[in-house]
């Protein structure tokens, strides 16, 4: 008998058309191999995603940049075609945003966990997140939201070049305009510019002190709380390669055992009554050795599958395990696995795994999406070449100015290290070639 109710389906959500994005695939799989019909609402033209012999049917999704009611309505139709209650997993930011403020509306079409409808928003806005660390008291790196472009010039000086700067609201970045969820400001004169380009963003700037990248350092922890709160399936890992290289997405990473990255992970969801999925990402200050919250992702990580435990559950099993009212198996951790994403790291998934390996997209089980990867991959990498721009010369910083920008989050001191390091955002997206 299977432990899950194959009665009722799953419905992945995604409006983000990144076309490589192996969390989706990872999910797909996860659930078809456990016998659950499998409904994929994204845009899966030229994605190898597709290809998987595990998705049941596929559903046209609301474009990119859909409100709330727009994301409502297509929920709304797609219930209609499946014909009977679903478990709903929310694949990116946005999705999950916007489900989390239709929740009442949603059911009983679907499956949700339990929490505060405006808490996913809460926490995958930037802003919001860096006040909701101050209140929890946990380490944040230290957060300016400028008022103006001049105010932005003078936090690049309070904060020390360079300067991670970040729109709140990332998935509101439109595509094709240049324009980066976040990037590393290395002069007073590059802050105003982006400032300038808020309205086109559609969220407020921030500038935030730089956590200089370096062994050891980039950290990410996955899991499910469920209806009781406890933290399931999933655990601590190490980034062991990124893209772009010390930052970035995860190209590769490892399940490492990390007791005081959990004992944060379960205070921050403890204390905000958090039930679901989430994927957060930590960096470790090299001068104090305390751990900072980057980001807190209401959604599965793109790379979730690497924390398949003993009995074979991970996230969206768990989920989809308590809200049937199914008991989760009692698995053991799995310390060392690995986890690869081929088309970022093709060397790493050539070497020896002693503690086991998942590949993001190549799979005995399921063929198709990997042997479908490369053409497209090689067209992508192509393109992009072609169309890259040529970079402008740095511009000289300017004078400082006395006046202070308005503080969000005062966690830890601007690191001593101001060398030039690669943007240290987990969100770095590679114009949107892939997300962490």
């Amino acid at each position: 008998m299977s432990l899950f109710d194959t009665r009722v389906p799953a419905v992945l959500l995604r409006t983000d058309r990144n076309p490589f994005h192996h969390g989706t695939l990872g999910a797909v799989r996860s659930l078809g191999r456990a016998g659950i019909e499998v409904h994929l609402v994204a845009d899966c033209a030229g994605s190898p995603v597709g290809a998987s012999r595990y998705v049941s049917r596929l559903h046209t999704p609301p474009p990119p940049g859909a409100s709330p009611a727009d994301v409502l309505a297509t929920l709304r139709r797609v219930a209609a075609r499946v014909g009977r209650p679903a478990v709903l997993i929310p694949m990116d930011d946005a999705c999950a945003v916007a489900v989390g403020l239709a929740r009442a509306e949603l059911t009983p079409r679907y499956l949700l966990p339990d929490l505060p409808g405006a808490l996913p928003g809460r926490v995958a806005d930037k802003a919001e997140l860096a006040g909701v660390c101050a209140a929890l008291d946990v380490p944040h790196p230290e957060t300016l939201v400028p008022d103006g472009p001049d105010d932005a010039a003078r936090a690049v000086w309070r904060l020390g070049l360079p300067v991670v700067a970040k729109w709140s609201r990332p998935w509101l970045v439109p595509p094709g305009r240049g324009l980066r969820s976040t990037a590393l400001v290395r002069s007073a004169r590059e802050a105003r510019e982006l400032y300038a380009r808020a309205e086109e963003a559609g969220s407020r700037l921030l500038l935030q002190a730089f956590l200089p990248p370096g062994p050891d350092r980039d950290w990410f922890f996955h899991g499910y709380a469920d209806r009781s709160g406890v933290l399931r399936a999933g655990g601590p890992g190490r980034k062991t390669r990124a893209r772009p290289r010390g930052a970035g997405l995860t190209a590769a990473g490892r399940w490492t055992p990390n007791p005081r990255v959990r004992a944060l992970a379960e205070r921050i969801t403890g204390e905000l009554g958090y039930r679901g999925i989430l994927d957060l990402d930590f960096r470790r200050c090299g001068t104090t050795g305390r751990y900072h919250l980057l980001d807190f992702n209401p959604r599965p990580g793109a790379q979730f599958r690497l924390f398949t435990d003993t009995a074979g559950l991970d996230v969206v099993r768990a989920l989809h395990l308590d809200l049937t009212h199914r008991p989760l198996p009692d698995g053991a951790p799995r310390p060392g696995r690995a986890f690869v994403v081929e088309n970022y790291a093709p060397l790493s998934a050539l070497r020896p795994a002693p503690d086991g390996r998942e590949l993001a997209w190549h799979a005995a089980d399921d063929r198709a999406p990997g042997r479908a990867l490369w053409p497209l991959w090689g067209r992508h990498v192509a393109a992009r070449l072609l169309t890259r721009p040529h970079r402008r010369p740095r511009s000289r910083p300017g004078a400082p100015a006395p006046a202070h920008p308005r503080v969000v989050r005062q966690a830890s001191a601007p690191s001593p290290d101001h060398a030039d390091h690669a943007d240290h955002a987990d969100r770095a997206e590679e114009d949107r070639a892939g997300s962490h």
